[in-house]
């Protein structure tokens, strides 16, 4: 059996997060697991129309800043979209180069707000679904949970096995049987 599934596999190895602990290569597992879930389930692509279409649809609510543009569609998205702000400032550009937006410099920050013309492009919008409510975003955020509970308890595992006492870790192992045998039995009912 190869050592993924032997005592070998929680060393640590390389100089990692946790390098040189008992439990430092499930932080590296963790890290790469997470890495490979970020960008495979957790970043759906989106057309440049829709970032435009979300921008337009949380600025008709109140003026903002572009991160807090980020952050109201992420929230929004219940985390399934994030737009970069590689994507959001330009989108920002090209909606103010077009008339739709403005933008007020306070504090060192830009906040951009709807212009006349902005709010009737929002409103011909509404009634449509907004880019964070498409069912494969729904479908996304669904398929997400499960995962994102998993790389959970796969951390509160790590932290009772780097830090707790024999008599704990123990007590774990049984928790997480106890854990997998109720996943199993979930697939196996009707």
């Amino acid at each position: 059996m190869s050592d993924s599934f032997t005592g070998d596999w929680f060393g640590a190895r390389g100089g990692g997060q946790g390098a040189g602990k008992p439990g430092g290569g499930l932080w590296e597992a963790m890290d790469q697991l997470r890495d490979m879930f970020e960008q495979r389930v957790m970043s759906p692509r989106v057309s440049r129309g829709d970032v435009r279409t979300a921008i337009l649809a949380v600025l008709a609510e109140r003026p903002m800043h572009g991160y807090q543009i980020i952050y109201e569609i992420e929230e929004r998205s219940g985390g399934t979209w994030k737009p970069s702000p590689g994507s959001v400032y330009p989108t920002l550009q090209l909606l103010a180069d077009e008339g739709l937006i403005t933008a007020e410099e306070a504090g060192g920050k830009k906040t951009y707000s709807l212009t006349e013309a902005g709010r009737a492009a929002a409103e011909a919008s509404e009634g449509k679904s907004a880019p964070w409510e498409s069912s494969s975003r729904r479908d996304a955020a669904r398929a997400t949970a499960l995962p994102k509970a998993g790389a959970k308890l796969a951390q509160a595992a790590a932290q009772v096995g780097t830090n707790g006492s024999a008599e704990q870790v123990q007590a774990a192992v049984e928790v997480l049987d106890e854990a997998r045998r109720k996943l199993y039995s979930i697939l196996a009912q009707d």
